[in-house]
């Protein structure tokens, strides 16, 4: 793959601003007075890189628990932007937006991508809205996003802009089922990602539109899956250093490079001694809601039960429901679940609470809640 050197990037953009990759390799004696937190932060980053630094300090989300450091080597990144860059044809002079949180391994790896592809960087703080921070005659051919920025991309009208891109990746939290029919009108690719920060991003893809989306993630090449005695996906890669990872995700694996993801293991809620899956009830949730006219945030967990050891449990963000919209949704989902998985109570949350990484943060929005009552309904 080859292109004109004079088209090639020797600087990026960070927040409408240039930053040349000579001067960035000085940082921090060639950077401005004038950068903000996260700004100074990226650009850290990025002369890290530039420089050739073997080793990462990366945090996870914390959306399942404390935040953690993982420690990642520059060939575990490299070999995963190569992934990438291979099957969505990424190479020199091409245009990357990075909206997403570059102290996260999504946004992070989005740069690593762009140095290791020869490609324009255009970075924003994250934002709803990342094409608003741009000017509209800007166009890129590759971007990421999270479910709220693609709705808040759709919902401004920019979907011709996204239709000249490449392809299209959407991660970080799951995507509901009205943004998935939206997307349906674009002719771009989208793909929701499968990956943590152990593997370096994603490890496997899932096509959300066009003549043929699925329901299940294929496993990029070079990766090995494999399930636990849990049914819970494990992972061995070039992007793990050949050691073997063990996730909680517990998935239906189809065949050796293709899996559907059931729900985690720690969302799994025992109610009289039946195993419930939260996400699957969730989902029946949301599109009751949806029918309804409801449509708000709401995720499924556990609470203590005397009598069934947890009960399940719809939590809600925003104002309680009128008891007439309550006694709907409960008529809605006794219909469509089976008997132990029906939410046995309705709680509400003013609002959900949120990692530092943009990604809902259940335990915390659960530990907020009012006590469980002492029986179930």
């Amino acid at each position: 793959m080859t292109a004109d050197a004079s088209l090639l990037p020797d600087s990026l953009s960070l927040n409408g601003r240039t930053f040349r990759y000579a001067d960035i390799q000085q940082y921090p004696a060639q950077a401005p007075q004038d950068l903000n937190g996260y700004e100074a932060r990226v650009l850290d980053f990025c002369r890290q890189w530039l420089n050739g630094a073997q080793e990462f300090g990366l945090r996870t989300s914390g959306s399942t628990g404390k935040p953690q450091l993982v420690t990642m080597k520059r060939r575990q990144l490299e070999a995963s932007a190569a992934r990438t860059g291979d099957y969505f044809d990424l190479g020199p002079g091409d245009r990357m937006l990075v909206c997403l949180n570059c102290e996260f391994v999504g946004g992070l790896m989005m740069l690593v991508r762009g140095f290791e592809r020869r490609m324009h960087l255009t970075i924003v703080e994250p934002h709803a809205d990342p094409l608003a921070l741009v000017p509209a005659s800007a166009e890129f051919d590759f971007a990421s996003f999270v479910p709220l920025q693609l709705r808040a991309v759709l919902d401004a009208g920019h979907a011709p802009r996204l239709n000249r891109m490449k392809g299209i990746l959407v991660g970080g939290a799951a995507v509901e089922r009205r943004l998935e029919k939206d997307l349906q009108q674009l002719r771009v690719p989208v793909y929701l990602t499968y990956g943590m920060t152990e593997t370096a991003s994603h490890i496997a893809l899932r096509r959300l539109n066009g003549p043929q989306p699925s329901t299940a993630y294929q496993v990029l090449p070079g990766i090995t899956v494999a399930q636990d005695a849990r049914g819970c996906l494990t992972v061995r890669a070039d992007v793990t250093l050949d050691q073997l990872i063990i996730t909680n995700d517990r998935v239906q694996l189809l065949d050796a490079h293709t899996f559907e993801w059931l729900g985690r293991a720690d969302f799994v809620i025992n109610s009289g001694g039946v195993k419930v899956q939260a996400e699957k009830v969730e989902q029946v949730l949301e599109v009751a809601l949806t029918e309804l006219g409801l449509g708000r945030r709401a995720f499924v967990t556990g609470r203590p039960d005397a009598r069934l050891g947890e009960q399940v449990t719809a939590v809600l963000e925003g104002k309680p429901l009128a008891a007439a919209q309550e006694q709907q949704l409960h008529q809605l989902l006794a219909q469509r679940l089976d008997k132990y998985e029906r939410p046995r109570a309705l709680v509400y949350a003013p609002q959900f609470r949120t990692t530092a990484s943009g990604k809902l943060d259940r335990l915390n929005t659960v530990r907020s809640l009012a006590p469980a009552p002492p029986a179930g309904r």
